[in-house]
């Protein structure tokens, strides 16, 4: 059994993780910034924590994730207001790195998504921009700490049903097949699982290769 936190415990994926998580024996603790959620959370199996990490110092954040052996980052501001994506998408998560060396929290998994980085290529004036830049900003900020970390970058998102294959050799395009949340869900408890993910970057969009070889090293 490990004890994992889930920060952006009410998202989509987060939702889908946690009780595959409960389910195997792991018992887990799921952030959220709003009151109204905890009954979405508990009825995954997991345990909700009010903690609004927009705002919370990495202090903070520290003190309630402490005696964790695994985090998952799943927050995200959602889209809209490019104030708000670089706090929760950027600042946040980076906080969030800090917190977990000082609470000596050493596994870190990222959801990113598929092309992000320095070279995303986004024009500027793109709603998606500032997305990408904060993904960018939080995921290489995440790979020069010293935390045993997987960034796990998924394509386009869909709600399709979980296949339990992915393909691993995926690349960003318009016409990729996506990505279905439920199947991000498996690859995230399937890397909190696997030591040989640790230090690696994981893209995948929806495929035939089985989640447990796709995620080794190739």
């Amino acid at each position: 059994m490990s004890k994992i936190v889930i920060i952006g415990g009410h998202g989509k994926v987060a939702l889908l993780l946690a009780p595959i998580l409960t389910a195997r024996g792991d018992e887990v603790t799921s952030i959220v910034r709003n009151a109204e959620h905890a009954v979405d959370v508990t009825e995954t199996g997991a345990t909700p924590l009010l903690l609004d990490v927009e705002h919370a110092s990495a202090a903070e954040i520290a003190a309630v994730i402490r005696g964790a052996d695994a985090l998952v980052f799943s927050a995200g501001a959602g889209g809209g207001d490019p104030d708000r994506t670089y706090a929760v998408d950027r600042d946040a998560a980076i906080r969030t790195m800090q917190a977990a060396r000082d609470a000596e929290v050493r596994r870190y998994v990222m959801v990113s998504y598929l092309g992000a980085g320095p070279d995303h290529g986004v024009a500027e004036d793109d709603s998606f921009f500032p997305y990408a830049e904060a993904k960018a900003a939080a995921d290489a900020a995440l790979r020069a700490t010293d935390l045993e970390w997987t960034v796990l970058m998924p394509g386009r998102l869909t709600l399709d049903e979980p296949t339990g294959g992915i393909d691993p050799t995926a690349v960003r395009a318009a016409d990729n097949p996506g990505t279905s949340r439920a199947n991000v869900a498996q690859v995230a408890a399937a890397v909190l699982a696997e030591p040989a993910t640790v230090g690696r970057d994981i893209p995948f969009t929806d495929g035939d290769v089985p989640i447990a070889e796709a995620i080794l090293p190739r």
